[in-house]
């Protein structure tokens, strides 16, 4: 079968766009200006900030607005069924190279059964059973060190290997290579717009609570963003998790839809 050229142009912009980002962030700054030692280009990462919040209240935010108050519930949770059905494959064979086989297992018995509708309609009897793993956390079982923190024009926080797995696991994606009739591509091109706009919808009281209500939105959100990551890595590690965060979609709101 033909690759998907759509989706390998996708997943060359985003590699694109994280080498530029990381060569532009070569001026670092000096330990004693960092407000955290794992942020030395925050210079840069703040004006990448500023430009995600500006995209933000000018689009995202407005657009999540509308999406939530005219789309009726069922629909939202379709969406959102889909979104989380597509997100299967990287879980199955991340869950695989970390020796989690029933969860790999799991995944991908539930990628198929839902896939007789496109994963809109969830066929499961237990959706939660499913436990979500990306390449990043792939590489932390295999003792990757994190890196540095990076803020991504578009995608947000990230930690170089977190970024790189990112990267992975859009390129990696075996629907990528599918090739498909133009209703399944339609669906496709649509995906990440409509995973920033669910996600932002989802997570309107937290993001806006920070955006407008934090002194430091950029250091609240890389705390959190730390916080949130940590309990998903100490998860694969078998460390235990001491964060108390209760944001466990605020990563997610990141994420890159597979």
């Amino acid at each position: 079968m033909l690759s998907n050229p759509k989706r390998h142009k996708l997943g060359f912009i985003i590699g694109l766009l994280s080498t530029a980002f990381i060569q532009s962030a070569c001026s670092s700054v000096s330990e004693a200006e960092r407000t955290d030692r794992r942020d030395p280009y925050e210079g840069v990462n703040r004006g990448a900030f500023a430009f995600n919040m500006g995209l933000d209240t000018h689009v995202l935010e407005p657009t999540a607005s509308a999406y939530k108050n005219t789309i009726p519930r069922p629909g939202q949770r379709a969406i959102e069924n889909h979104l989380q059905w597509a997100g299967l494959p990287a879980t199955t064979f991340n869950s695989a190279l970390q020796g989690r086989y029933e969860n790999a297992s799991v995944a991908f018995l539930h990628f198929a059964v839902n896939g007789l509708t496109l994963g809109l309609a969830d066929l499961t009897e237990e959706p939660a059973a499913v436990n979500s793993q990306d390449f990043g956390q792939t590489l932390a079982h295999l003792n990757v060190p994190e890196g540095d923190f990076l803020m991504v024009p578009f995608l947000g926080p990230n930690t170089s290997r977190s970024l790189t797995g990112k990267v992975a696991d859009t390129m990696m994606n075996p629907m990528s290579f599918l090739k498909a009739g133009d209703a399944v591509q339609t669906i496709q091109s649509l995906r990440p717009p409509l995973a920033a706009v669910s996600s932002r919808s989802k997570m309107s009281e937290t993001l806006d609570d920070i955006k407008y209500n934090s002194l430091d939105p950029y250091a609240r959100t890389r705390s959190l963003y730390y916080q949130s990551r940590a309990g998903r890595i100490n998860a694969v590690v078998g460390k235990p998790n001491n964060n108390q965060t209760n944001d466990k979609q605020f990563e997610s709101f990141f994420e890159d839809p597979s």
